[in-house]
C-alpha cells in the first residue's frame, strides 16, 4: 500500500507540542514519525483509524450514535447539577463548545489540571508571573534551571529543542554558552546531565526558595534557623544574578508537595525579584497535549482558568468548591460528562464510587476505566491523530493539529455541538431565545 507523508505534523504526545514532526501512514495506520520522541511515537502508533470500539455504549452495549445522543442531551438537562470535566486532551475547538455546553447546562466546569498545574494558576494569581515563549529560551537563555521535574523523561526533546543543546541567536554555541541547573529530592535522568545538581530535602522547597529571594536581595540568613546549609544556595543566588538571560522550569515536585501553591508563588516571586537585576523567566513543564490550551480557553471565555460554576448563569470561581475531585467527593453533582480524561484512573476512591453512582457519561477515543463504570460511552476521534483543530504549547503559543487518518468516529466538537443543540431545544438553563438569556431555574432561584 502507498505510504502518504504528511510533514510537518504536530504531536501532542506531551506539552512541547513538537510541531515539525513528519509522518507516513498507510490506509489506517501511522507507520513512521521521524524526529518523534519515545513518547511521540508511542502516541502516534498506539492511535489508529481502524475501527476498534462501537459508536456508542449504553449501559456496556453497543448503540448507535443516534440513539445515545439524545438520551445524553436527557440526563445532562435533568440533573440538578451537572459537572463538565477533563478537556486537556481535545483541540481548543472542542474544549470552547465544552464551555458552551456547561453554560446551557447550569453546571460546574473544571479540567483535570485542577489535581495537577492549579496550584501554579493560584499562585501566579497571587503573585503575578514573568514568563516567555520557548523560542526565546532557545535563542537568549544562558542560565537553565528544571525544578522538581525531569524531562529528559517527561519531555525528551524539551532539553535538545527548546533549553540547553539547541544553537540560539544569543547562544551561538548551544550548550557551551549555557548553565544547566537541575534541583530536586532525588538524582534523575535530568541531573545526570547537568552541570550542577542540587538535592533538596524533601518537602522543604519553601523555605529553599525564601533563603533564594534572601540571597539575591543581598540579606543574610542564619543556617541554624534555615535547617541545612546555606552556601550551595548562596552559590546558586550568585550565579543565577549573573546569568544574562535564565529560565526557571519546574513541574510536580514543586507544585504537588507540601506548600503546593506557596511554593510556586516563593519562585515567582524569586523570579520577580532576579528582574530587578536581570532577565529570567518561569515556566511550568505542562503534560498532557494540549492542557494548556483548556487553561486559556477556559481563561477567555469564563475569565478563569479551571472550577468554574455556572449554575447561577454566570461563572463563578472557587477551588476547592468547584473542583471536579471535591465535588465527586462530597457528592455535590448528581451527573457527570467526562471529556478527554480518566478521572476513575486518578481521582480517590470517594469520587470514583459517587461517578458510578450518577449518570456518568464518556467522550473518548479509547474505551476507558471510567467508561466502564459509565452510563453512556461515545467513541470519539483522536486529536492530532484523525481529527485537526487548534493545540497550545506550554508556553501558550497556539499551533494547528492536523487529521492523519480519516476516522470512522465523528470529533469531541462535533458531538459537543449536537448535544448543546439537543440541550437548548429541551430548554436548557439558557433557553434557545432570540436575546440569549433567558434563564431557566434548576437549583430553586428566580430565572
Amino acid at each position: 500500500m502507498q505510504l502518504k507523508v504528511t510533514k510537518p505534523a504536530t504531536c501532542l504526545g506531551c506539552g512541547c507540542v513538537c510541531d515539525d514532526i513528519q509522518l507516513r501512514s498507510t490506509g489506517d495506520r501511522i507507520v513512521a514519525a521521524d524526529r518523534a520522541c519515545a513518547l511521540g511515537r508511542s502516541w502516534f502508533f498506539n492511535h489508529t483509524a481502524e475501527k476498534r470500539y462501537p459508536d456508542a455504549l449504553i449501559d456496556g452495549k453497543p448503540a448507535a450514535l443516534d440513539e445515545a445522543l439524545p438520551l445524553v442531551a436527557k440526563l445532562l438537562s435533568e440533573a440538578h447539577y451537572p459537572l463538565v470535566y477533563g478537556l486537556g486532551t481535545v483541540t481548543c475547538e472542542a474544549q470552547r463548545a465544552a464551555v458552551e455546553l456547561a453554560e446551557a447546562l447550569g453546571a460546574a466546569l473544571d479540567t483535570h489540571t485542577s489535581r495537577t498545574h492549579g496550584p501554579n494558576k493560584i499562585a501566579a494569581q497571587l503573585m503575578g508571573k514573568v514568563t516567555c515563549t520557548l523560542g526565546e529560551v532557545r535563542n537568549r537563555a544562558d542560565f537553565v534551571l528544571y525544578w522538581g521535574c525531569n524531562p529528559v523523561e517527561t519531555h525528551p526533546r524539551h532539553l535538545t529543542r527548546y533549553s540547553y543543546t539547541p544553537r540560539g541567536k544569543l547562544v551561538p554555541n548551544g550548550r557551551k554558552d549555557r548553565k544547566l541547573v537541575v534541583v530536586d529530592v532525588r538524582p534523575t535522568a535530568t541531573s545526570r546531565v547537568a552541570d550542577r545538581f542540587l538535592q533538596i530535602p524533601p518537602g522543604r522547597d519553601f523555605e529553599v526558595l525564601t533563603a533564594l529571594r534572601a540571597f539575591v536581595g543581598g540579606r543574610s540568613i542564619d543556617e541554624t534557623a534555615l535547617g541545612f546549609s546555606r552556601e550551595p544556595w548562596r552559590a546558586l543566588a550568585q550565579e543565577m544574578c549573573r546569568a544574562r538571560w535564565g529560565a526557571m522550569f519546574f513541574g510536580a515536585g514543586l507544585n504537588a508537595t507540601r506548600g503546593k501553591h506557596m511554593n510556586v508563588a516563593a519562585l515567582l516571586a524569586l523570579t520577580r525579584e532576579l528582574n530587578s537585576i536581570t532577565k529570567f523567566a518561569a515556566m511550568p513543564m505542562r503534560d498532557h497535549g494540549n492542557e494548556a490550551g483548556s487553561d486559556n480557553v477556559l481563561s477567555w471565555t469564563t475569565s478563569y482558568p479551571f472550577a468554574a460554576d455556572f449554575s447561577r448563569g454566570y461563572p463563578r470561581y472557587n477551588p476547592g468548591e468547584y473542583t471536579g475531585v471535591d465535588l465527586l467527593g462530597r457528592r455535590d453533582v448528581d451527573a457527570a460528562l467526562i471529556v478527554g480524561s480518566d478521572p476513575a484512573a486518578t481521582m480517590p476512591r470517594a469520587a470514583i464510587e459517587h461517578l458510578a453512582r450518577i449518570p456518568t457519561v464518556v467522550l473518548d477515543p479509547r474505551v476507558t476505566t471510567t467508561s466502564r463504570l459509565a452510563r453512556v460511552h461515545i467513541t470519539t476521534s483522536a486529536a492530532g491523530i484523525t481529527s485537526g483543530g487548534t493545540a497550545y504549547r506550554m508556553d501558550k503559543v497556539p499551533l494547528p493539529v492536523k487529521a492523519v487518518l480519516k476516522s470512522p468516529y465523528p470529533d469531541d466538537e462535533a458531538i459537543l455541538r449536537r448535544l448543546l443543540a439537543e440541550v437548548k431545544s429541551d430548554g436548557g438553563i439558557l433557553a434557545a431565545t432570540d436575546d440569549g438569556r433567558t434563564r431557566q431555574s434548576r437549583i430553586g432561584e428566580p430565572g
